[in-house]
């Protein structure tokens, strides 16, 4: 190892020590390891070694964060969302597994310092998937974010900080690209237009969800906002789902946001950046198997309404992301990182692709949500 490595690990031990001091972590600090998950922010696990009592020692890990705060702009109101959220969730099922910010002497689940804005929480042993066709890990993730919708059904949503405005609204990110397009400040809109096309002849539909709200058909929920496979902890072994994590995003929005955003990124049958758009489609497996898994846990919470719209949330979440995705092409890829020319109209194209995939399947995928949602009903009622 470099000298000039060897002193910049020395430095970041130091740091991460007093981090822990900070955060009242018991016992000698004795190792770290930065994890390399996730692309906003910077995540070590630290190790302490603590006594069990009975005079023998082990290790006891933590995670430890440096929140990027040019992704996210009011981490103070983030982790409020994140302590609320959390508080309500060991309140209600104490012996589950969780997520827990250690707080400071002042009682606070942050500290600030010269070097950034910090969090710690707890480490939890498992195992993740970045993506996965396994059904039952499918079914599992699905589980896992229907449980976290069902948990905090009864909160309300409206006293949680929306630390990202208009996230979900469609409509106004479909307003935003009609600015953008009418500006076009690198004369790129033309290079878009088969796909500015196809996006604005469906825009009521892609609006469905907030159209919705907007008439007060939907109720408001608190949602994850970022219902990734990767952001469930599974079990090793078994795949049980322990607990969800990445709660950054963690705010008020609608169950078809979740739902919607979980099916556009997990049944994709290819990458999300293909560049033959005749291989993308979506996997009605893993619709099926994350469908089963999501109602299996919301169907007793969720409105007719809700149920109604979660097959649509899908394509609606898929022209959404398109919208982004096309609006920084012709913006000058300042958003989203990108691995070279036209990269964001590539992921536009594709998100295109896999939503006139879903129109398609719609039927299909309807049915298969109105299939669980009576089953599971009628089983929670059948257990009162």
């Amino acid at each position: 190892m470099q000298e000039s490595q060897k002193t910049e690990d020395r430095e970041t031990a130091r740091l991460l020590q007093r981090i822990g001091q900070a955060f009242r972590i018991p016992g000698p600090f004795f190792s770290y390891e930065e994890i390399k998950m996730g692309n906003v922010n910077r995540t070590y696990k630290v190790n302490y070694v603590v006594e069990d009592g009975a005079g023998s020692a082990h290790l006891k890990s933590y995670l430890v964060q440096r929140i990027n705060t040019y992704a996210f702009r009011t981490p103070e109101q983030l982790m409020s969302n994140i302590e609320k959220v959390t508080e309500t969730l060991r309140q209600k099922a104490p012996g589950d597994v969780y997520l827990h910010f250690h707080h400071t002497a002042d009682r606070k689940n942050y500290i600030v310092d010269e070097t950034g804005f910090w969090r710690l929480c707890n480490y939890i042993p498992s195992v993740t998937f970045n993506s996965c066709s396994d059904p039952r890990v499918v079914r599992n993730a699905g589980k896992a974010f229907g449980h976290f919708q069902t948990m905090l059904s009864d909160y309300d949503a409206s006293s949680l900080f929306c630390t990202i405005p208009d996230f979900h609204d469609t409509r106004v990110r479909y307003d935003t690209l009609d600015r953008d397009i009418e500006a076009d400040p690198l004369g790129r809109a033309k290079d878009a237009a088969r796909e500015i096309d196809y996006l604005m002849s469906v825009r009521d539909l892609a609006c469905r969800l907030t159209d919705l709200f907007r008439q007060g058909k939907l109720p408001l929920r608190v949602t994850h906002n970022d219902t990734k496979i990767n952001n469930v902890l599974f079990e090793e072994g078994t795949c049980r789902p322990l607990t969800v994590i990445d709660l950054d995003t963690v705010m008020p929005g609608l169950a078809g946001h979740d739902f919607g955003d979980a099916i556009r990124f997990a049944a994709n049958a290819v990458e999300e950046d293909c560049p033959d758009e005749d291989r993308v489609s979506l996997d009605l497996n893993v619709f099926w198997a994350f469908t089963e898994g999501f109602l299996s846990e919301t169907a007793c919470s969720l409105t007719k309404n809700e149920v109604d719209s979660l097959a649509v949330s899908s394509f609606c979440l898929a022209c959404e992301l398109a919208t982004r995705f096309l609006d920084d092409y012709i913006l000058g890829d300042k958003y989203f990182k990108t691995s070279g020319p036209g990269h964001n109209l590539v992921r536009a194209r594709c998100q295109i692709a896999l939503a006139k995939d879903m129109l398609r399947k719609m039927d299909a995928m309807d049915a298969l949500v109105q299939r669980y949602a009576r089953k599971f009903a009628d089983r929670d009622k059948a257990d009162k």
